[in-house]
């Protein structure tokens, strides 16, 4: 049965979509191709607790691995570069072209780009480290500031420092 909640955040409201005790779903308030709300199914608080628990560690600066159980509904090509995503350490980027050459076609960069956006766990599944090859910030289904906000969270602390001086 699907369930969801709402989870406050740093970033905004969150969405946690939830079917057979997995979460197939973590929305942003105003997520791009996000979910219809009749989709959501029914409104709870319980079964949650481990997502709130992970999300607010997460945010709190003390989590850098997610260990929850993840059901992403998509094509099979969409499921391997989440994956991919999933792959990607606390703290670093890949590029859409680094990841399309992962799968082995270099020319993939704009299919992996499209799987990229419709990455239906945000922050969990972490689509926020993928950036452009020149480095700048594309596209993000919850817009480039919350990406930054994320990159930012999860930015090696004498990095961070060395850009107050």
């Amino acid at each position: 049965m699907r369930t969801h909640t709402l989870i406050e955040s740093p970033v905004g409201q969150l969405t946690a979509v939830a079917d057979g005790g997995s979460l197939v779903g973590l929305y942003f308030e105003d997520h791009k191709g996000g979910p219809a709300a009749d989709s959501l199914g029914t409104r709870t608080a319980e079964g949650f607790d481990e997502v709130r628990r992970q999300l607010g560690e997460y945010f709190a600066g003390r989590r850098a691995e997610f260990d929850l159980p993840l059901a992403p509904q998509g094509n099979a090509f969409q499921r391997k570069v989440w994956d991919l995503l999933a792959e990607i350490p606390y703290g670093e980027t890949r590029s859409y072209g680094d990841l399309a050459g992962e799968l082995g076609d270099p020319g993939l960069a704009q299919a992996v780009g499209a799987a990229n956006a419709r990455n239906p766990i945000c922050v969990v599944v972490p689509c926020h480290r993928v950036i452009a090859a020149d480095g700048s910030l594309r596209g993000y289904a919850g817009g480039l500031e919350r990406k930054r906000y994320l990159l930012g969270l999860e930015e090696p602390a004498p990095e961070a420092d060395a850009r107050l001086f």
